[in-house]
């Protein structure tokens, strides 16, 4: 069990740590938890990082809490944000926390028979029963408004235009009072989380440690930074999210794929569970011959296996070789059956009838919602980032005709290097 740490250590997965921690698991069996945000239906790659953790725990012998903050999504956390967000209905609350659980399900073992069986806990459950001035007076008094002050999330917000509601203000403590409910509840001793969540997750060992002479522990793994200063986990279409109705395991692959030398390095430690030994070798096979991208290949498969498993990872490799295998050749040569099978590309449907008539290119682009302006398709085609049926498309005034329909019927757009879009005309 001691290996729990230095096995995230070395994948560069720990940021902050309580002292006595490590002593902690190589004790006794631990309880620890996560906490997972459900404000929207689905988990996105950000979320891999905590999911991790916790099969790395589970791995090592530990038992993994998944909370899904059915209260706290009521009310929103402050840290790393510049401003006040939405707050959901209930009902939107509660589908998005099935969802996340599902998905939660895929990737740790729940199975009761098990010394460390995963749980999953929703904070509603205990929350729905504590009345406001119960909560003020049996919680609130353990805390210091200047202990909350001087947290980073919080001087921040105070600092800008915006300010902080009270709302938002008290996320730390109920935060706080979820470590303290499983520390009570269910022995749980140690939290973990991303390092923007290093003040709520003290908050809570202060909290347990005033409220119940108990000690807790915590750490917390690095945020997840591009090497060009970009957000990690975000394209030009948005999240890439875990479920392949919101992102398909194509488009995933491909986000990985195409990681830069340098994040590849970081990440193949950080999201899969290949050796020490092997990734060295990886790298170093790698950096002998970068143009063959070993280890965006290795990265790439090892995390799209993990989140849709071997049969849809063969899929997306088969439509990659269809796409790209040989880019030179004529889009003509693609037969019928390669262009209906290309699993995970954004597919749409246009009227026959509008191309018959030859319609604007730019409308076209937009109609089919490949762009969402016809600014944004002109500018793109200007840069000569766009090709139909393997063509560069150089013409603002063209119109897409009869001519390009690929078997009468397809036609084959290309946004950037790596986005496809196959229409049908019916």
């Amino acid at each position: 069990m001691s290996d729990f740490i230095n096995e995230l250590k070395w994948r560069g997965m720990i940021q902050d740590i309580i002292p006595g921690t490590e002593e902690l698991l190589e004790k006794e069996i631990t309880t620890a938890y996560i906490g997972f945000d459900p404000t929207a239906d689905s988990l996105h790659i950000g979320s891999l990082v905590p999911i991790l953790l916790l099969v790395h725990l589970q791995k090592a012998g530990h038992k993994p809490i998944a909370l899904v903050g059915g209260a706290t999504g009521l009310v929103g956390d402050p840290s790393g944000k510049s401003e006040e967000r939405n707050l959901l209905s209930e009902d939107v609350l509660n589908h998005n926390i099935a969802c996340v659980k599902r998905q939660l399900e895929k990737y740790l073992n729940f199975d009761p028979a098990l010394p460390n069986a995963a749980e999953m806990v929703n904070n509603a459950d205990w929350f729905k029963g504590i009345s406001f001035l119960e909560f003020i007076r049996d919680t609130g008094k353990h805390i210091t408004v200047n202990y909350m002050m001087a947290k980073d999330s919080v001087k921040k917000r105070l600092e800008g235009e915006n300010g902080m509601s009270f709302t938002e203000f008290t996320y730390q403590l109920v935060q706080g009072y979820d470590f303290y409910w499983l520390f009570k509840n269910k022995n749980c001793k140690l939290q973990m989380g991303g390092s923007d969540q290093w003040g709520n997750i003290v908050t809570g060992t202060e909290l347990i440690r005033r409220k119940s002479g108990g000690e807790a522990f915590a750490f917390t793994c690095p945020l997840i930074k591009k090497s060009d200063g970009g957000k990690f986990g975000k394209t030009e279409k948005g999240n890439i999210w875990l479920d392949p109705q919101k992102t398909s395991p194509y488009q995933f692959y491909q986000f990985w794929l195409n990681a830069s030398d340098e994040d590849a390095a970081g990440w193949i430690k950080i999201f899969t569970f290949i050796s020490k030994e092997e990734i060295e070798q990886i790298i170093q096979q790698h950096q002998a011959d970068p143009s063959q991208r070993l280890l965006q290949k290795r990265l790439a498969e090892a995390v799209t296996i993990f989140v849709h498993g071997r049969d849809e990872y063969d899929k997306a490799i088969e439509t990659t070789q269809k796409l790209f295998s040989n880019q030179k050749a004529p889009a003509e040569s693609l037969s019928i059956e390669d262009l209906e099978s290309v699993e995970g590309i954004v597919k749409s449907v246009y009227p026959l009838e509008k191309i018959q008539q030859a319609t604007d290119v730019l409308v076209f682009l937009t109609e089919t919602g490949i762009f969402e302006s016809k600014g944004a398709a002109r500018k793109m085609l200007q840069n000569g980032g766009i090709s139909i049926n393997r063509t560069k498309l150089t013409d603002v005034q063209m119109a897409v005709n009869p001519s390009h329909l690929l078997h009468g019927k397809y036609i084959l757009i290309q946004v950037g290097k790596k986005n496809y879009y196959l229409v049908s005309a019916e």
